[in-house]
């Protein structure tokens, strides 16, 4: 058993509790949450004492590339988007498989350090699942498939069926797999409709790059533009499909409860209605938008909308950090607002909410012990995934 006690308490979806304390069972799930007198100290119990700080849930990053981790500083984000994409590849060819399996755990561990205990990561070399296996992380790996020719359809499918048949030995009850076309300039249509429905069929969640640049809304709708000349090069038929990224997907059947669509930046109001009607997720990733100069997300309309929204870091090659506090501040979040859409509407994004995001009895004991909150940058001084510490701040 774990019981923290803390000079205040933020279950999110309750009012903050003074001087409070959270019990968490040897199941890992949280027993009692409220003031620090209600809570039994079991014998045998492991306690901490924070009576300066904060205990709030356990960050959700909804949108990571840990196995890039490893990567940082080695390409400039501000360059063209197809020309940065290129080189993204060209330095993943370059890379072994335990130089990948060691930048996705020390993306995790960077994760725990900021207070996150949940990643949603996308990625083809199967680090990420394995990290979260190895170090008992919880997160979701969705793992990339590309195919832009209508062509490798079945072979793309059967290469994806096939690694997803190999990393199942890496999923637990924290770590769970999932599947990611990744983007419509890098997927053909009989692709992602292979690939979706082989998700529903075995029950695998989706995460899809969607209307993230104006490149790619102008190859989906024109057919024109850097990618619809790429693909020319490469002898691939283009169509311009005159519609958006958004009613692309939908018409292919990807878009459906529990798919998480990533960044969503190119934006109209049917797009945003589709969204909601489709009951996806979205990750939002502000300081990469900004990087790359993709625009801003109409964040405010999409949660008007009821379109569960959750903050994602994108990878350290875009953004040079996993620090979700200062996505919260880019996108213009501060205090308790802030904080819900860190936790609770980040678990709500990935379908978790009844697993994790607030500090409530039966549900996961995923916590974060913070100093200097309610400023911008808090810093964290412990980590706690179903109740086990996996980060002690000893500076802190």
């Amino acid at each position: 058993m774990l019981r923290i006690r803390a000079g205040r308490v933020h279950p999110v979806t309750a009012p903050p509790i003074e001087d409070g304390a959270v019990l968490v069972g040897d199941d890992g799930k949280i027993l009692r949450v409220g003031p620090h007198a209600h809570v039994p100290t079991p014998p045998g119990c492991e306690a901490g004492e924070y009576r300066d700080a904060v205990l709030v849930p356990g960050l959700v990053n909804t949108h990571t590339h840990l196995e890039l981790t490893h990567l940082k500083g080695k390409n400039d984000p501000e360059q063209s988007f197809p020309r940065w994409i290129g080189r993204v590849r060209a330095l993943k060819a370059e890379t072994k498989t335990e130089e990948f399996d060691a930048a996705a755990e020390q993306g995790l561990r960077d994760c725990w350090a900021q207070g996150v205990t949940c990643v949603a990561d996308t990625g083809d070399s199967g680090a990420a699942l394995r990290a979260l296996f190895r170090l008992g992380g919880r997160g979701i790996a969705y793992h990339e498939v590309f195919g832009p020719d209508p062509a490798q359809e079945e072979t793309a499918l059967e290469g994806l069926k096939r690694r997803v048949h190999e990393l199942r030995r890496f999923t637990s009850f924290h770590a769970s797999l999932g599947v990611s076309p990744h983007a419509p300039y890098s997927v053909s249509a009989p692709l992602y409709r292979a690939v979706a429905t082989y998700a529903l069929r075995d029950g695998l969640p989706i995460a899809v790059h969607l209307a993230e640049a104006k490149e790619e809304l102008a190859f989906v709708r024109d057919g024109e533009g850097p990618f619809a000349a790429a693909w020319g090069d490469r002898g691939i038929p283009v169509e311009a499909h005159r519609m958006s990224p958004v009613q692309l997907l939908r018409g292919l059947g990807v878009l459906r409860p529990g798919t998480l669509c990533i960044h969503t930046i190119q934006l109209d109001s049917r797009d945003i209605a589709t969204l909601a009607d489709t009951r996806v997720g979205v990750a939002h990733c502000p300081i990469s938008n900004r990087a790359h100069g993709h625009g801003t997300a109409p964040l405010a309309a999409l949660r008007r909308a009821g379109v569960p929204v959750g903050l994602g870091t994108d990878s350290v090659v875009s953004v040079g950090s996993l620090d979700l506090w200062a996505e919260g501040r880019a996108a213009s979040l501060e205090g308790e607002d802030a904080l819900r859409m860190l936790t609770f509407e980040g678990a709500r994004a990935l379908c978790l909410e009844r697993v994790i995001g607030s500090l409530e009895v039966g549900k996961q004991g995923d916590l974060a012990v913070l100093a200097d909150y309610p400023t911008d940058r808090p810093t964290t001084l412990l980590t706690v995934v179903s109740g086990r510490i996996v980060y002690r701040n000893e500076k802190g």
